[in-house]
């Protein structure tokens, strides 16, 4: 049963939350270097958390979700004409080729179980990129957190699986790059420290993102 989505958002305004979710956003906006003022579809955007993140950080943002609980939560929690919802299943997004400059699936395509179809949506509605959050199987979050939680019922994802997926995308990528986050899941203060000096090329950091780009984008 999915968590209600009070409940689910209240995690995120937890110090530990607070402290994730800022590290998971930092890395996917510095992987993807978004042009002010760009559209990016958030796909299994949930409560809208990060749609939210997306918009503060400049960018015109559909999230997209098919979950309507969540998605009025989200249109409840957010405002501004930088911000819209629409109810929509990843694996079949109803929107032109190219509809947006960039795609993202934050920690929502591990729920997926088709997420090769997916990503395939993803790549086809994007002009230019596409970002993905995933959880990562090589990190002490999954020894730690498997299948508790909201962690319950996730697919955690290798980046030698992922390069695999990138086969079933038309055109080929023309740029791919991954780095990971979190590698001390329990957010404490000696943690924190820890991980402002790692670098993300290190493969076991709990959440791994991955920029692919379009030959233009």
């Amino acid at each position: 049963m999915s968590p209600e989505p009070a409940e689910y958002e209240a995690w995120y305004h937890t110090p530990r939350g607070r402290w994730i979710a800022g590290r998971e956003a930092a890395l996917l906006l510095r992987l993807l270097r978004p042009q002010p003022g760009a559209s990016l579809l958030d796909a299994g955007c949930g409560t809208g958390h990060f749609s939210r993140r997306f918009a503060r950080a400049g960018l015109n943002v559909t999230g997209a979700d098919p979950d309507p609980a969540m998605l009025a939560y989200a249109r409840t929690h957010s405002a501004g004409p930088d911000l819209d919802y629409v109810r929509a299943d990843a694996r079949a997004l109803p929107f032109p080729d190219a509809s947006f400059d960039y795609t993202a699936a934050v920690t929502s395509l591990c729920f997926v179980p088709e997420p090769v179809k997916a990503l395939q949506e993803l790549w086809r509605v994007s002009r230019r990129g596409v970002v993905l959050g995933l959880l990562n199987r090589r990190s002490l979050l999954r020894r730690h957190k498997q299948g508790r939680g909201g962690y319950r019922g996730a697919r955690w994802d290798d980046w030698r699986e992922v390069r695999q997926w990138l086969a079933a995308l038309e055109p080929p990528p023309a740029y791919q790059r991954q780095r990971t986050a979190i590698f001390f899941p329990d957010g404490g203060a000696p943690a924190r420290l820890v991980e402002a000096v790692l670098p993300g090329w290190l493969p076991w950091g709990g959440f791994l993102g991955v920029v692919l780009r379009r030959g233009d984008g």
